[in-house]
């Protein structure tokens, strides 16, 4: 009785904020179905953190969080709800790298609230669907607020196979141009290397709040969740896997791609002192009978017998080096 009491004074205060501020002008919109709402909040501001204290009760240290940019993923359990901060990867075409976004979600009893910037895509597409389609709010909605949850995070997991797809794919491509020695993949591998980093530190911490998930939602499921969740875990656990191996392929590549490019640098750097080792007595010699003094063999009355003695000379000393480095196999 005490809990309806409470609930019904929350009721009257929202109307009374709905008569002072119109809910056209706030970022949310709500979808009732049954005895269940959903209150979906685009692009918070605290405006939207207000209406939720006054009219849901909410902590206000949860709903700083929601407003903030720099939280990890995370579950708190307050008195009669469930906070949670999950986080989801948005790639960018033009530098080609991925970056964390936050959403939010409060859970109770025939009520969820998502709080996001609406770059979550899948999330969007849910909400629209159920405003405009009745078999969909009846899919959805029917076995309570847990169990919503849980069918925004299936379609927000599923949307990330063709993610995995595509750095999978990347990864090929950048093998074939670490082994061939016509092109540059150090900045391919640093990029996508980058990349699977950031992937990494979305999915795994996603993979232990449902880990946590299973349990305290289902006083909020009309259904027995847990096959549902064990198998959202599954299809977490697979692309932790696939990005761990991911990063270790990148990790090798990155090793091959070094000592290829060190071994390039080292071939090319032997050939280059091979030629000036052989160039070198023709330096030595034309140096020294370049000299404005009189020598023996000079060249002073332009006398050919000394010149191409000269020459001769320099022919021997080069070929006798190029005989001991091919003997030595540095050639």
């Amino acid at each position: 009785m005490a809990r309806l009491i409470g609930w019904n004074r929350r009721t009257d205060k929202r109307k009374k904020i709905e008569e002072e501020q119109p809910e056209e002008s706030l970022h949310l919109e709500t979808i009732t179905w049954g005895d269940l709402t959903w209150v979906n909040i685009e692009g918070p501001t605290e405006r939207e953190t207000q209406y939720l204290a006054e009219t849901y009760g909410f902590h206000e240290l949860a709903l700083d969080d929601c407003l903030s940019r720099k939280q990890i993923s995370k579950l708190d359990v307050y008195p009669g709800y469930l906070f949670f901060i999950f986080h989801f990867p948005l790639y960018d075409k033009a530098t080609r790298i991925s970056s964390k976004r936050q959403w939010s979600a409060f859970i109770a009893d025939n009520l969820i609230v998502t709080i996001h910037t609406g770059e979550l895509k899948t999330l969007v597409a849910l909400f629209r669907d159920c405003q405009a389609n009745e078999d969909a709010r009846e899919e959805f909605f029917s076995n309570g607020s847990g169990f919503l949850l849980y069918r925004i995070l299936d379609r927000a997991i599923d949307s990330y196979f063709p993610v995995l797809d595509k750095i999978l794919s990347l990864i090929e491509d950048v093998e074939d141009s670490v082994f061939d020695e016509d092109v540059e993949a150090t900045t391919e591998l640093s990029i996508l290397r980058r990349d699977i980093i950031t992937q990494r530190s979305v999915m795994f911490p996603t993979r232990n709040i449902f880990i946590e998930m299973e349990n305290k939602l289902k006083r909020y499921s009309k259904v027995d969740v847990t096959a549902y969740y064990n198998d959202l875990m599954d299809h977490t656990n697979k692309i932790c896997q696939n990005l761990d191996e991911c990063k270790d392929i990148i990790e090798v590549f990155k090793d091959a791609d070094y000592t290829l490019a060190t071994y390039r640098i080292n071939r090319v750097t032997r050939l280059l002192t091979i030629f000036s080792t052989i160039v070198l007595p023709f330096l030595i010699v034309s140096s020294i009978y370049g000299m404005n003094i009189p020598l023996p063999g000079g060249l002073q009355r332009g006398e050919w017998d000394t010149f191409v003695v000269l020459l001769l000379i320099m022919v021997v000393i080069a070929s006798a080096m190029l005989i001991f480095f091919r003997r030595r196999r540095w050639i």
